[in-house]
């Protein structure tokens, strides 16, 4: 008896070995299918010439828009402003003083398109 219960071990083993094998083999198959799937895909590389370039149109752009918030600045800080419509602003919409000012500056000292733009 001890001798038919050995084949029927064996037998189990190499079935066991068998489902691994398939096991292995699928999972190499799903390996191998993603491998042709991506031998299709051709990457193109991205020359330091171009990256240069994207880097100064980038720079550029930066720079003015420095250039134009220091200008529109400028402008605003040269407008004429009443103290008496400051405190009235910062009365009304209780914002503070900075804030106030320079809302003020962008409606040229217009107290009535300040508090509209405040209000809206």
């Amino acid at each position: 008896m001890a001798a038919e219960e050995e084949p029927v071990d064996l037998e189990e083993t190499e079935n066991d070995q068998g489902s691994k094998a398939k096991k292995s083999a699928k999972h190499d198959s799903g390996a191998a299918d993603l491998e042709k799937v991506t031998d299709y895909v051709e990457e193109a590389e991205i020359s330091s010439k171009n990256l240069d370039d994207a880097m100064k149109v980038v720079s550029d752009q930066q720079t003015r828009e420095t250039k134009a918030k220091q200008e529109k600045e400028k402008e605003l800080s040269k407008v004429k402003i009443n103290k008496d419509d400051v405190d009235l602003i910062i009365q009304e919409m209780e914002i503070p003083r900075m804030k106030a000012e320079r809302v003020l500056r962008e409606h040229k000292g217009n107290v009535v398109d300040a508090l509209t733009e405040l209000v809206n």
